[in-house]
């Protein structure tokens, strides 16, 4: 029998209730009897199928409590925000009644004015008019009641534009529209840290704060003093380069300077001059942020990588010069450090924030959610792979608990903006502007025609599972570091980290990566297309 049949047909099934969720006791009496099942003692001689069986009865056994539990708190959440809203609705109903009164009592001052002037007939009109007011002050009360009966609602009394002299007194002063509030929410927590940089609300309409569309300046508000030099090792034309550099820096800059042990082992061995600079032991590396105004790397991308992979929490700004390859993170040229240092120490430059992922691996044997490997913090992709195994991944993805799809194929890379143009453009990704939030959902060599590549927003949860009847293991790598094995039942979890690492930018963050993609891909190079070709014969 199939888990579907199991679970429809059995004593404990479970219906769906009227207003889609589904009942918490069904649920759990569910899951006792799939536990109950799977407690029973195998007979000698189980054959393979009962045991892919009763895997899958242990996947759903768990799906069951995650159910159970969802909806505990959803309804938990459900009756705060009731309450909360029938407090402001009894708020909102008790100045409505109190402004009807008020206007009433000054209709009826009004028209008994008249009435001394022009006779009965004022009086009888004010009279309609009050029996006009006092029947839509009835609409209002049957509304709130209707309200309070019904469901959740709220309402703005707007003052209209127009005048209020005239028998429309009444019709323009109490037009109705719906009122609503915006909050920023992260992770289910309501937080306005970050609200106004997305949209702004003014008179009840939304608009776009532009926020991507704004190059981000950085100005010193005091005058650096100290600078950490990052090298690319094993590398004599980047020794030659640092050791000039560090000296024009003390020289001329008279900056306080931090390198790397290996880094300052090598300046010494060339001069005992080079004394003067600093370094850390393993144990003050988590404080180098606090010490340190601006980092400066000589290298290339995979510079750039290592300067982001030594902080943990805030990064300071990142000057990178490029000594590599390709240089999509290293805009600078080191043959002219002199002037752009100087431009940098001057101020202001434009910065690109190019965001990271925060990742964790969650072991089938963890106790709770909080049991943790990580955080892992990556620049550009974690990747998940079939590692030296023949067989297909099996991974099940999930976007803030909602179910995704099942990758098949070589394995998946979850990618930055920023790591948009490596491995996820090689696996057939889009290239992406750095300065575009989201995440890269990309698959490695799919088996389906029709799994093309997505593009996820920033603030998601992505989760990666390895079900319980996966032929093999999967293996999991941080920007192709740390390199981590998943057995069936373990998970990965990425979100966006909290810190950005801002990098220094030689133009701008469009020109910049503009010019990457043109010098470092020859993206769309092609010769152009003669003019003195056959022409149009309707020209």
């Amino acid at each position: 029998m199939s888990p579907s049949n199991l679970f429809v047909n059995g004593n404990s099934s479970f219906q769906e209730q009227e207003n889609g969720f589904v009942d918490t006791v069904s649920i759990l009496n569910s899951e006792k009897a799939v536990q109950e099942i799977i407690e029973q003692p195998l007979l000698l001689g189980i054959d393979d199928h009962l045991i892919e069986f009763s895997e899958s009865l242990r996947t759903v056994a768990k799906a069951l409590r995650k159910a159970a539990e969802g909806k505990a708190t959803a309804q938990a959440e459900a009756s705060e925000w009731k309450r909360k809203y029938e407090l402001e609705r009894k708020r909102n109903l008790q100045i409505e009644q109190k402004g009807m009164t008020d206007s009433i009592e000054g209709i009826a001052a009004l028209n008994l004015k008249s009435k001394g002037q022009n006779g009965h007939c004022c009086l009888h009109k004010a009279d309609n008019t009050m029996n006009n007011a006092l029947a839509l002050n009835d609409a209002s009360e049957k509304s709130e009641m209707c309200c309070a009966e019904n469901g959740i609602c709220t309402h703005e009394v707007l003052q209209n534009g127009e005048s209020t002299c005239g028998p429309n007194l009444l019709q323009n002063k109490f037009m109705r529209k719906a009122s609503f509030r915006l909050s920023w929410r992260c992770k289910g927590e309501i937080s306005n840290q970050q609200k106004h940089d997305v949209v702004s609300f003014e008179e009840g309409n939304i608009t776009t704060a532009e926020r991507s569309s704004k190059q981000i300046s950085l100005k010193w508000e005091s005058e650096p003093q100290t600078v950490l030099v990052l090298t690319k090792p094993n590398s004599t034309s980047v020794r030659v380069l640092c050791a000039e550099m560090v000296r024009w820096l003390k020289e001329m800059k008279k900056l306080n300077i931090f390198v790397e042990p290996r880094v300052k082992g090598e300046l010494l061995e060339e001069s005992p001059y080079f004394n003067f600079v600093q370094t850390w032991s393993d144990e003050e590396i988590s404080l180098l942020h606090t010490k340190v105004d601006f980092v400066v790397t000589l290298g290339g991308d995979g510079t750039v990588l290592w300067a982001a992979s030594m902080f943990k929490g805030p990064v300071p700004p990142l000057v990178p010069f490029s000594l590599g390859s390709l240089g999509f993170m290293t805009p600078f040229y080191s043959e002219h450090y002199r002037e752009y240092l100087d431009s940098i120490l001057r101020g202001p430059f434009n910065i690109s924030l190019k965001h990271r992922l925060q990742c964790h691996v969650i072991r089938d044997s963890a106790k709770n959610e909080y049991e943790t490997e990580g955080p892992m913090l990556v620049l550009n992709e974690v990747t998940i792979d079939r590692g030296i195994s023949s067989y297909l991944t099996n991974l099940e993805c999930y976007c803030d608990n909602t179910f995704v799809t099942c990758v098949q194929g070589d394995g998946l890379i979850l990618s930055t903006t920023s790591g948009s143009t490596a491995y996820s453009l090689a696996a057939g990704g889009s290239m992406v502007h750095p300065q575009v939030p989201g995440i890269l959902f990309t698959p490695i060599c799919p088996h389906s025609l029709s799994f093309r590549p997505l593009i996820l927003p920033e603030h998601v949860t992505i989760r990666v599972q390895v079900p319980f009847n996966s032929r093999s293991h999967a293996w999991v790598s941080f920007d192709g570091k740390d390199r981590k094995q998943l057995a069936p039942g373990d998970a990965l979890v990425c979100s966006m980290a909290p810190w950005p690492v801002p990098t220094a930018c030689q133009v701008d963050s469009t020109s910049d990566f503009l010019r990457s993609i043109h010098e470092g891909l020859h993206w769309n190079l092609r010769k152009t297309q003669s003019s003195d070709g056959p022409r149009d014969p309707s020209s």
